[in-house]
């Protein structure tokens, strides 16, 4: 599961980002993953949830907004929803495309409680 590695690799930067807050609680993160990203949601909550103990990010919460597959076909010039696995332009058929949005592996914010 690459999730836990994905997850110690989250709270190793989250503690970085932290360092120039000092004393103040990080309340939440928000991260976006792609859905070709190969991540499950539900195996990275569980994963940060344990990895977190004792970290920067212990009791912080997070949200995961999903990205779905987008493609553009390079040959009829639409744009699509892709359907994985077929990475194929579903009007035309051709596999000459680019995906849009999927693969997006990123943390979006953090909400930091300095006590102000």
């Amino acid at each position: 599961m690459h999730e836990v590695s994905i997850a110690e690799s989250l709270i190793r930067i989250l503690e970085e980002e932290m360092r120039p807050f000092g004393d103040a609680k990080l309340e939440g993160i928000k991260v976006r993953v792609g859905e070709l990203s190969g991540v499950i949601a539900d195996a990275l909550y569980f994963a940060f949830e344990v990895c977190s103990r004792g970290t920067v990010a212990d009791g912080a919460q997070l949200e995961i907004e999903e990205i779905p597959a987008k493609g553009f076909c390079n040959f009829c010039k639409k744009e699509f929803r892709l359907e994985v696995p077929f990475l194929v332009c579903p009007m035309c058929g051709t596999p000459d495309i680019e995906i849009l949005s999927g693969r997006e592996l990123e943390i979006d914010h953090l909400e930091i409680d300095d006590g102000s």
